[in-house]
């Protein structure tokens, strides 16, 4: 049965290969919801695949990861190559409050349970291959990768890894971004910053990754991050290359972290 009061999916006849458009009526916001599934063909007659949940940046919506990163060709193309597992990707849009909603729980609207609770729930609607029991990894560019590395430590029994690129550590670093203020988030030190999400994690923390451009703005933030997490003894893996805060990044370094779950993903495998 669907959790979903109502669900709309594109025509796979009309739709571009292996992408699906989905729209809910989302109890979490309250509201109807985006997101964009890319499903390759590797995952025909397989169960319990992974799910990818990529989270776009400020400004942006459902389309973003593919449309202006190609995040469903870099995907294809590691699957092609044995390079990872196949695996599905679900790219939601994080609910269109404002500039952006921070895919934090907000007075009237819960745009962290969209996320956590709703979009795998979807996904496993929309793709035979996908069920309650695929495992879970998440990323994010920006504001995304905010809400993939706290997600990480509210959540880690939920997520198999988790991910970000140039990301926002701190939720007031979103107010240089936003024209919107955020009375009415949560102010909760977990739904606010990165690393007292991660200190507080309720369980051992799954796989982590992030990387910044050298010339991005929030590189001195994710040093600092970084540093922060060496200090607490949090197991992680942190890279900088060059490159500045835009899609030419984060297309480029995408690879990166698909790579990082596939390996997570084997290990886990592995060792069951």
């Amino acid at each position: 049965m669907s959790p979903f009061r109502t669900f709309e999916m594109s025509d796979p006849m009309l739709a571009p290969d292996g992408l699906r458009f989905i729209t809910v009526k989302s109890a979490a916001m309250q509201q109807r919801a985006d997101l964009t599934l890319f499903v390759p063909r590797q995952v025909a007659g397989l169960r319990n695949v992974p799910l990818v949940v990529l989270l776009h940046g400020v400004y942006g919506s459902h389309w973003a990861w593919a449309f202006k990163g190609g995040a469903h060709h870099t995907a294809q193309r590691l699957v092609d190559a044995g390079a990872i597992p196949p695996l599905v990707l679900a790219m939601p849009s994080d609910g269109l409050w404002g500039d952006g909603s921070g895919y934090m729980p907000h007075e009237q609207q819960d745009f962290e349970r969209w996320i956590v609770d709703e979009v795998p729930a979807a996904a496993a609607q929309a793709c035979d291959a996908c069920s309650a029991a695929s495992p879970l990894c998440i990323a994010g560019l920006s504001m995304g990768g905010f809400g993939a590395l706290r997600l990480a430590g509210k959540y880690p029994r939920r997520l198999s890894a988790a991910a970000g690129h140039s990301s926002v550590t701190e939720a007031a670093q979103l107010d240089l971004l936003m024209t919107e203020s955020r009375a009415g988030w949560s102010t909760r030190a977990a739904d606010s910053s990165v690393l007292a999400a991660l200190l507080g994690a309720p369980a051992p923390l799954p796989p982590l990754r992030f990387d910044c451009g050298r010339d991005d703005p929030f590189v001195a933030a994710n040093r600092r991050l970084h540093a922060e997490l060496d200090t607490a003894g949090i197991a992680h893996e942190y890279a900088e290359h060059d490159g500045g805060h835009g899609w030419a990044y984060w297309s480029r370094h995408l690879e990166d972290t698909l790579r990082f779950f596939g390996a997570t993903l084997q290990e886990r495998n592995s060792a069951c």
